[in-house]
């Protein structure tokens, strides 16, 4: 008598892993800005076919037609991909239902008492919720505090008949852009991922080697979003050291940047971090505060951030007090003065102003009454509290100014013939370096 044979059915996990190494899975991604668009274009070059959700229309509509408004992606390749049929935009997120894999990238904000706002997050996980389904794999790349994937975007997506590592598959993995890098962008940056079980941090891995040069797989959810907070509080704290020794050395009447380049000679236990206006951009003057939060919930006060924090942060005062000096030396009041910012993106050759200490500063010198105008080759125009600004032409402006002051060192920017065109420049990023002249006061 024959034995009949019963074939069991393809596991979840079988059927997520043929379709991602086959690159057959449908990719989706929420939010689709900075984080969200670039990523979404790298697995569309990859052969993904890739459906992008925003809420914000006129973004939809851009990319649908083949545009691009983020700096480091190009229109040419948006416009081959949607062409291509491999790249799409929507804001109906009932369109994951089709999906096998969802990336969440939305914007996480601080609130005014630097209390983590999870509203983006959870307001994104209600709707993947409802299209939810077995085979799926969800990846967090939102920073937060360590545990929002397990204690927030878990609980939202699992179910009787969804259980995470066997019927789907969670992860979280940091977002690592640095705007305007010409060098490491999304594929080429090392991409950290983390999941909720083994299973998932395996595909997780899987999913992302498809498209990006390198992926390091780390033990938990945990300890990758960890890794984002440390990356950027790194770089925070040192920052605030260095412009507090900025501060130091110019009560003491030496020059910092002479004094860093000295410092940085020594081939080893030292790295170079530069003093500047203040911090600028979505990661570095936020992130750390989301540790700081979480660490007081567990009933330890993170020193060294809420200092570094509030270093950072009096560094807008510092330069407008500079200015003032500077103006004051030449026996003139900064109320009724003319001044002339130079560049307001938080960061050179971009044309991000979030969190910019140019607005701060701006902000600062129209409160004691001076009369503002600035110009940047990639910022249009900027909303004051105290209205909207229009870049002017600096050949133009300057030459009226009564202080000229550089923010962002944009290249391609001729600063020597600024120099020429104005009495008094303050320069908080060095950009006359080199240059000898009473005219200049160095941060």
């Amino acid at each position: 008598m024959m034995q009949s044979t019963v074939t069991e059915a393809p596991s979840c996990t079988d059927i997520l892993s043929h379709k991602l190494a086959t690159r057959t899975a449908r990719v989706g991604i929420v939010g689709l800005g900075y984080v969200g668009l670039p990523l979404a274009v790298e697995f569309a070059k990859a052969g993904f076919s890739v459906t992008g959700v925003d809420l914000v229309e006129s973004k939809v509509a851009r990319i649908n037609a083949g545009d691009s408004y983020v700096q480091d992606v190009s229109p040419v390749d948006v416009r081959a991909l949607v062409d291509g049929g491999k790249l799409r935009a929507t804001s109906d997120f009932s369109v994951i239902a089709e999906m096998d894999t969802i990336n969440i990238c939305v914007p996480t904000p601080l609130r005014k008492t630097k209390d983590p706002d999870m509203s983006y997050i959870v307001s994104a996980c209600q709707e993947i919720a409802k299209y939810f389904h077995p085979g799926m794999l969800a990846i967090l790349e939102s920073t937060t505090y360590p545990g929002t994937t397990e204690e927030v975007v878990l609980p939202m997506l699992s179910g009787p008949d969804l259980q995470v590592g066997r019927d789907f598959f969670l992860c979280f993995s940091p977002e690592r852009v640095d705007p305007g890098n010409p060098k490491y962008q999304t594929r080429n940056i090392p991409k950290v991922v983390g999941g909720v079980t083994p299973a998932c941090t395996a595909m997780g891995a899987l999913f992302y080697s498809q498209a990006l040069e390198r992926v390091v797989p780390v033990s938990s959810t945990r300890v990758a979003e960890m890794v984002k907070l440390l990356e950027n509080t790194f770089r925070m704290i040192n920052i605030g050291l260095v412009n507090e020794l900025a501060v130091m050395c110019d009560r003491m009447g030496i020059d910092i940047w002479e004094v860093i380049d000295a410092a940085g000679t020594k081939p080893f236990g030292f790295m170079p971090f530069y003093p500047g206006p203040g911090l600028g951009g979505h990661c570095i003057p936020i992130d750390p505060f989301y540790l700081s939060w979480k660490t007081r919930q567990a009933g330890i006060e993170a020193r060294f951030i809420e200092l570094a924090g509030y270093i950072n942060g009096q560094m807008p005062h510092f330069v407008v007090e500079k200015i003032q000096n500077a103006l004051n030396e030449r026996r003139q009041a900064l109320k009724g003065s003319r001044i002339h910012i130079l560049g307001v993106a938080y960061k050179r050759d971009i044309d991000d102003v979030r969190e910019s200490p140019a607005l701060d500063i701006i902000h600062l010198l129209q409160r004691r009454g001076a009369h503002v105008t600035y110009s940047d080759p990639n910022v249009k125009s900027i909303r004051t509290q105290e209205g909207e600004l229009f870049s002017s032409d600096p050949a133009t402006t300057l030459p009226q100014a009564d202080c000229a002051v550089i923010i962002t060192d944009h290249t391609g920017i001729d600063y020597a013939a600024i120099l020429a065109q104005t009495n008094l420049v303050v320069d908080t990023r060095n950009a006359l370096r080199g240059v000898v002249s009473e005219k200049i006061i160095r941060l």
